[in-house]
């Protein structure tokens, strides 16, 4: 099953999410679950992460959980608000856009 996985920073935690952004970046590539795709939230200019993006594939809510639960990211605190959702997708145009 395809979930999403939106988190979005508490209000200036940016200093802390740098803290922790190699040890994130480490754990993500140890695959601890199947990440279809990935990446930070940004201010509107781009320049300023304030939040993650998931969408990976599992079975059930407890892996989502345990993949959460052990990245720095949340065990630092930065998280105010993390939504999970299981995703039917029905259109795909990304690849059209990677090319």
């Amino acid at each position: 099953m395809i979930w999403v996985i939106l988190c979005k920073d508490k209000p200036n935690s940016f200093k802390k999410r740098m803290d922790v952004i190699d040890d994130h970046r480490k754990y993500l590539s140890t695959n601890p679950i199947k990440t279809l795709i990935s990446g930070p939230l940004t201010n509107e200019t781009g320049e300023i992460m304030k939040g993650s993006f998931f969408m990976v594939e599992a079975d059930n809510i407890e892996e989502i959980k345990e993949f959460q639960s052990n990245d720095p990211i949340y065990k630092a605190g930065v998280w105010d608000e993390i939504t999970i959702s299981p995703f039917n997708k029905r259109v795909d145009n990304l690849s059209k856009h990677l090319n």
